[in-house]
């Protein structure tokens, strides 16, 4: 093995670990893997950038920003209100007819923007109709992972895979060219999510402090002169002794001690950074006479407030998910509070689960400088008639669901919308490619006044834009170092002999298998190049290898980490790590063994 294939395995397998970790936001560790690439030199420096100009990466940048177009000129608000007449349908019925919806949308629309609107709606259905949104959440979002399989624009990655096979000399692909083969996949995944979605969770409690369980939020109080909890050691404090409240650090005059120990005493002034429920502690600030989060809280009251006024508006307390894109990611708690929040005021965070977020760690790291991430959830306090404001921030999903609907001219949602039925029309009919049909409708809703750049900018899931130009420049390093030839001469040696359906259902497995850990889209640019490299290997029609890793790294079902729709549902709180690894281990499985014997048959 040359040292320049070993290096590329050495880059491969340290990014793999980065992303199962999370050890670095994704952005960054494509721009690590962007600096390795030229000071190895196994790439130019411009191949190590040329992922910012790459047609796959423009089209997916301009298919974001046709997306924020159509939700805020109200055609996405517009199509929900026909989805919400479907609550009359019995929950046997809506799982698969959400689900045909949810993949049809998703075939022209981004996944992600669709499941995010689906969050939104079936949380206000849940709730009004009085049936468990867990049951409908899970099977809507496979079903738009599948449904966006089924069209060249359905997702990124399908733009990407036929962006890397283009430049290796491969015929590209059409706009419905693999359809077929992802309509037989999208039946399969409706069928069994319907029937599996009678083992889904009943939703928790609707009540928002009665979801809130141990260990869930992170406060951070402080203690006053007046309070009873001063010179009391921790084991004397009776909330802590009946374990109402964890302990993860004490401040003391900028003074850090992790995990305190039961014989430290308690000063005024100290800062407690505790882990509990929403209501207990607001009953421990009631009772101590604590300070929390900077602000006094009056103990008479019944709830946190300034208690500045007896006709002060009563407090309100909202739970919101933050999604992609949301203009809160990268903030801390401490930022955010000096920011404008529409009114609110951040109270406490919820850290999406994930392998590096543990008590321990959180016990090192001070509660304000916690950084806000996709799937994280904050919980804020502001007056019930500012609840309304909360919906004018952007990419935020509002998990205890209030009815607001800004109204929106007509003629915009009817603009809006024939500019993605013509950008459809041109990239289907092949009048125009993808990329110029996409950056046609965005000059189109900039020349209608339909976007403004100032919102896109704020708008656009840059986190995206940077992996998937940090991870090109990979890809071309596998074909510049010959890693892709290597790896494909070794599968050849190990399958002498094996007939073409073990061939392709190692490259199925393998690749769907990878996809559950790291990016989708880091897995098909990773694979791509040792599929092409594969077939010919083996002498076999390199399109049905393509289309394996195309729909294997989409379908990452068995994990919440591999695509971005999960990881939006898991950070709803409804599901547990399990629910994927069966529920979604179990579709994988039927996939992985459809999809070997369809795409074998294309041979």
């Amino acid at each position: 093995m040359e040292v320049s294939v070993l290096l590329v395995f050495i880059i491969i397998g340290v990014t793999i670990l980065l992303f199962v970790t999370e050890y670095f936001a994704i952005d960054k560790i494509a721009f690590l893997i962007i600096i390795a690439l030229v000071l190895l030199q196994l790439t130019t420096p411009e191949e190590a950038i040329s992922g910012f100009s790459n047609p796959a990466v423009i089209t997916i940048l301009s298919l974001m920003i046709l997306a924020v177009g159509l939700e805020d000129n109200g055609v996405i608000q517009w199509l929900t209100q026909g989805i919400k007449q479907l609550k009359i349908l019995p929950l046997l019925l809506l799982t698969p007819v959400f689900m045909l919806i949810s993949a049809s949308i998703s075939s022209f629309i981004s996944t992600t923007a669709v499941v995010i609107i689906f969050i939104k709606i079936i949380s206000q259905l849940a709730e009004r109709y009085n049936f468990s949104s867990s049951k409908l959440l899970m099977p809507i979002s496979f079903a738009g992972i599948l449904g966006g399989s089924c069209t060249l624009m359905g997702t990124s990655t399908n733009l990407l895979v036929n962006s890397i096979a283009k430049q290796s000399g491969v015929e590209a692909f059409s706009f419905f060219e693999f359809t077929s083969y992802g309509l037989i996949f999208l039946a399969i995944g409706i069928v069994f999510m319907t029937v599996a979605s009678r083992f889904l969770p009943k939703d928790p409690s609707a009540d928002l402090q009665s979801t809130y369980e141990i260990d869930s939020y992170i406060f951070t109080v402080k203690i006053s002169e007046e309070s009873d909890l001063v010179g009391k050691t921790i084991s004397e404090i009776d909330f802590m002794a009946e374990e109402l409240a964890t302990p993860l650090k004490l401040i003391r005059n900028s003074k850090v001690m992790n995990a305190p120990g039961k014989y430290l005493e308690i000063k005024a002034g100290d800062n407690l950074v505790l882990m509990s429920t929403f209501e207990q502690i607001n009953d421990i600030v009631q009772q101590h006479e604590l300070i929390i989060n900077d602000r006094r809280r009056d103990a008479q009251h019944k709830k946190f407030g300034d208690g500045e006024s007896e006709n002060e508006s009563d407090m309100t307390y909202v739970e919101l998910l933050i999604l992609p894109g949301s203009k809160l990611i990268g903030n801390t708690l401490k930022n955010m509070r000096r920011m404008s929040l529409n009114g609110a005021y951040p109270i406490a965070i919820k850290k999406r689960q994930n392998l590096r977020n543990t008590k321990e760690r959180l016990i090192r790291k001070n509660i304000n400088d916690i950084n806000i991430k996709p799937g994280d959830r904050l919980l804020v306090e502001l007056q019930e008639q500012q609840l309304g404001k909360m919906y004018a921030l952007e990419n935020i999903a509002i998990l205890n669901q209030h009815e607001y609907e800004p109204a929106v001219p007509l003629k915009r949602k009817f603009t809006a919308l024939f500019i993605l039925l013509g950008v459809i029309g041109l990239a289907a009919s092949g009048v125009l490619s993808i990329l110029a049909a996409s950056l046609t409708g965005v000059a189109a809703l900039l020349l209608f006044r339909l976007i403004s750049l100032d919102n896109i900018y704020h708008r656009v899931n840059w986190q995206i834009i940077f992996l998937l130009a940090g991870m090109i420049p990979l890809g071309i390093a596998m074909s510049n170092s010959g890693a892709d030839v290597w790896i494909s001469d070794q599968l050849m040696k190990l399958l002498q002999g094996q007939p073409p359906m073990i061939v392709m259902g190692l490259l199925f497995g393998v690749t769907m298998l990878l996809s559950g850990f790291i990016s989708n889209n880091a897995t098909a640019i990773i694979m791509t190049p040792i599929a092409i490299a594969m077939a010919a290997g083996f002498g076999l029609d390199v399109k049905p290898f393509i289309l394996a890793v195309m729909f294997a790294a989409n379908f990452s079902f068995f994990t919440p980490v591999g695509y971005q729709t999960n990881t939006l549902i898991y950070g709803t709180g409804l599901y547990k790590f399990k629910h994927f690894v069966i529920i979604g281990g179990v579709l994988s499985l039927i996939l992985w063994l459809t999809g070997t014997l369809v795409l074998t048959n294309a041979l």
